[in-house]
């Protein structure tokens, strides 16, 4: 996802881009960032990028995929060493969709693209690794793969509806050993009953997986007459403009937690959402109105709000213990989390693209235009600056010896 050359290429590298660059700057933390067609990886002074590519959750491997003629060469990289693996031929052309801590891959054709799908009513997967072809299969309907089970058996999807003609979606899992899609669970791990199935139809703005790998929460605004599994088993009305879908991996339930007004009534790109590092609070922001709310993630439910100066531009935020940082447009606001309404900006030359700590709290990174930046989190000063060509955002932090 980079600009500049590294001072030596790595090996196993032929498929990723290396471009060159007059002095290569150092980083201090080995980030992974999100390019036009894939991911980057920047480790000290080099810079590699990766189309067709996704990262595991821990931030710790890379699976890249290319065209081998007519099939996908296939293989992961260690984003510690910059090793590579060995390569694997998958017969066919297919594209990474989803991937897991472990390595497993969940691959669909070219034609399953990001965002809302082209109308088809069979769907081919493939699950793969590092060694190969694990099971193809082939889904009548309309999906796209979103994350595996905890346990590797099942394959959370989206099912878009109608098939042919997509407008809307909702969240099922597959049985990989049976390749049939069902129901999710309820909070009380009770299926969900025939017609109570959660439809929906706005934007899935940003997805958080917690700390620990169990549960992954995906926030969505814009949900006009939307009715919640809850609100369809009881018979009550629904209409909310915007929660977050709570997905535990390994108990296969979901649960949406409700966002007051005004979330959902603006733009989505004026949303963001991250997690603190226990895991235990989950933060919103919506910057065009200024409210950011907390999300206790143990009851499952909105346990303050808080109103702060609004912004312009697409959110961002990164949080750590003690502080929650939001970005948008070229402000950048730290909140102060243990006392309320303490808050600071500090400005960035160009509009956030994306925010992460590193691992001890003493750099705030910033996507910026075609580069990321690295801050004093306490005061904004920058302390260095990479260029990246390209660049749509920062994605993490990559794995670690």
């Amino acid at each position: 996802m980079l600009a500049g050359a590294g001072t030596a290429a790595l090996v196993g590298c032929d498929r990723a881009r290396h471009p060159s660059q007059a002095r290569a700057v150092t980083i201090p933390d080995p980030l992974l960032v999100k390019v036009d067609d894939g991911l980057g990886l920047l480790r000290g002074a080099d810079r590699r990028t990766f189309p067709r590519s996704l990262a595991t959750a821990d931030g710790r491997a890379i699976y890249a995929t290319a065209p081998e003629g007519a099939d996908t060469a296939l293989w992961r990289v260690d984003t510690a060493t910059g090793g590579t693996s060995t390569q694997v031929k998958l017969p066919g052309r297919w594209v990474p969709q989803a991937v897991s801590t472990n390595g497993m891959v969940a691959l669909t054709s070219n034609e399953v693209s990001v965002g809302r799908p082209e109308g088809r009513d069979v769907t081919p997967v493939l699950i793969a690794d590092a060694t190969g072809v694990r099971r193809r299969l082939e889904l009548r309907g309309n999906f796209v793969p979103e994350t595996f089970t905890a346990d590797l058996a099942g394959l959370f999807v989206l099912e878009w509806l109608p098939a042919t003609a997509p407008d809307r979606y909702r969240v099922r899992v597959v049985d990989l050993a049976t390749g049939t899609p069902g129901p999710l669970h309820t909070r009380a791990k009770a299926p969900v009953p025939p017609g109570a199935e959660e439809e929906m139809r706005g934007d899935g703005r940003q997805a958080v997986l917690s700390p620990d790998r169990t549960t992954l929460y995906t926030l969505y605004t814009h949900q006009p007459e939307h009715q919640h599994t809850r609100d369809l088993v009881s018979g009550r009305p629904g209409n909310v403009h915007a929660f977050v879908h709570t997905l535990h991996l390994s108990e296969r339930w979901a649960y949406c937690v409700d966002l007051p007004h005004p979330f959902g009534a603006a733009a989505a790109i004026g949303h963001a959402m991250t997690i603190s590092p226990d895991g235990g609070r989950l933060f919103v922001a919506d910057v065009t109105s200024g409210t950011v709310a907390e999300i206790d993630t143990e009851e499952l439910r909105v346990r303050r709000t808080d109103t702060q100066p609004r912004g312009v531009g697409t959110a961002h935020a990164a949080a750590d213990s003690d502080r929650l940082f939001i970005g948008a447009g070229t402000v950048v606001r730290t909140m102060d989390l243990t006392l309320p309404g303490r808050a600071a900006d500090w400005r960035v030359r160009e509009p956030v693209s994306g925010l992460v700590l590193s691992r001890d709290g003493r750099r705030l990174y910033v996507g910026q235009n075609d580069g990321v930046s690295w801050h004093d989190p306490g005061t904004g000063t920058e302390l260095g600056r990479v260029a990246v060509p390209r660049l749509v955002g920062v994605h993490g932090l990559a794995g670690h010896a």
